[in-house]
């Protein structure tokens, strides 16, 4: 059925043909067929002033083939054929029709500004001229028609104005759907993007950690090996408990991205920092805690993030200091958690060398505490040593990058 349909759809010219034909016909058999039912009422016949009456009735159903092309030129073609067979007092009939087809076309496919005014131009002047022409019509009655002529061209130049203005919210419709359609896609690009970055986050995080502390701990066991082997055993044994929370972490982390049904595994808090300080001492550093218990639940955000950051902090003292003593302070604000990290001797500042320019793990705790509207500062001590400090509040303030 629609390959019939679409067989019979005709290409725009050859319809104007059709209807510039049909219109043609219409309008020479209709007058001719009135002249013929009251010849008494004839004023000037048809084939008078060598046929023009004939000339213009076809002329102004022939050049509706080109409405569409030329839409203003075909109605003032129209117009003008029409105030001559008028004036010239040629014998009424459907001579109209052309015209309605061509204020229709220009209303239509006009600008719905200047189009309309020259309908209302042209509809004028012919309102004029024909009212002037049946200003002595017998009977008196048939100036009715003169009425009908002028509602209908009004009414034609209205359908056309109707059907552009249709066009024109359908069209608006569908750049507003696009525009739409576009911006979900971006938004959606955007939550992609975020999230790879909050993943490649919390896999830095985790194996750098687990890294630093079993290279810390295979170092020992390679020295303590024929020195003193019964050390070695607590060596791999930290090695072996170190890489397998790793792996867990990493399968919560991933996992994510295979579960079709969004089975998040919830991500590490300060409920597991009892087991990073454990950690921690299996490398050989001396950790002190100096925490309150909290008050209340901490907001998953904030949770997560200030085990991240003690996770990278005591990563880098690991990586860059080696053994010394660190101090952990965790004050509990009533709208915010103060974090700070410090160690006795070395600098972390650069997570490694020597370069004025911070490498990524300290730029990634910036990026957590900025993400919740926090601050994060890390430097040298003036007593030796290095501080991170961080303050994480519990609801996003404005300017926060989420």
């Amino acid at each position: 059925m629609q390959a019939r349909a679409a067989s019979l759809h005709l290409p725009a010219f050859a319809l104007d043909l059709l209807i510039a034909l049909f219109i043609t016909v219409m309008q020479v058999q209709g007058t001719l067929a009135k002249v013929a039912a009251d010849p008494e009422s004839v004023l000037r016949p048809l084939a008078d002033l060598g046929h023009l009456g004939y000339i213009l009735l076809i002329a102004s159903g022939v050049v509706v083939v080109l409405r569409r092309q030329f839409p203003v030129a075909v109605v003032a073609i129209i117009a003008l054929t029409s105030l001559i067979y008028y004036t010239l007092d040629f014998p009424d009939g459907p001579g109209w029709l052309g015209l309605f087809v061509a204020l229709y076309t220009l209303t239509a496919y006009g600008d719905g500004r200047w189009s309309l005014a020259i309908a209302g131009a042209v509809i004028a002047v012919l309102a004029v001229d024909w009212l002037v022409a049946a200003a002595n019509v017998e009977p008196r009655a048939a100036i009715g028609w003169v009425f009908f002529r002028i509602g209908a061209s009004v009414m034609s130049a209205a359908l056309g104005e109707s059907v552009r203005t249709r066009r024109v919210i359908a069209a608006d419709a569908l750049e507003r759907a696009e525009l739409a359609e576009r911006t979900r896609e971006e938004e959606a690009r955007a939550r992609v993007d975020e999230e790879r970055l909050r993943i490649a986050r919390e896999v830095h995080d985790t194996v750098a950690h687990a890294i630093a502390i079993i290279n810390v701990q295979s170092g020992v066991t390679a020295h303590l090996f024929d020195k003193r082997p019964e050390r070695t055993r607590e060596a791999l044994e930290a090695i072996e408990k170190t890489s397998s929370q790793a792996l867990r972490e990493m399968r919560s982390i991933l996992g994510v991205l295979r579960d079709a049904h969004d089975g998040r595994v919830p991500h590490p808090g300060l409920g597991q920092i009892d087991e990073l300080i454990a950690q921690a001492r299996h490398a050989g550093l001396d950790i002190k805690l100096e925490s309150a218990p909290a008050t209340e639940a901490l907001p998953s955000a904030v949770d997560s993030a200030a085990y991240r950051i003690l996770q990278e902090s005591i990563t880098n003292v690991i990586r860059h200091v080696g053994s010394t003593r660190v101090t952990i302070r965790l004050v509990y604000g009533v709208d915010s958690l103060e974090l700070c990290v410090t160690n006795e001797r070395g600098d972390t500042s650069h997570d490694g060398g020597t370069s004025a320019v911070p490498g990524r793990g300290i730029t990634g705790m910036r990026e957590r505490c900025s993400l919740l509207g926090g601050d994060l500062d890390a430097g040298p001590r003036a007593d030796g040593g290095f501080a991170v400090s961080a303050r994480l509040p519990f609801a996003p303030v404005g300017g926060a990058g989420h």
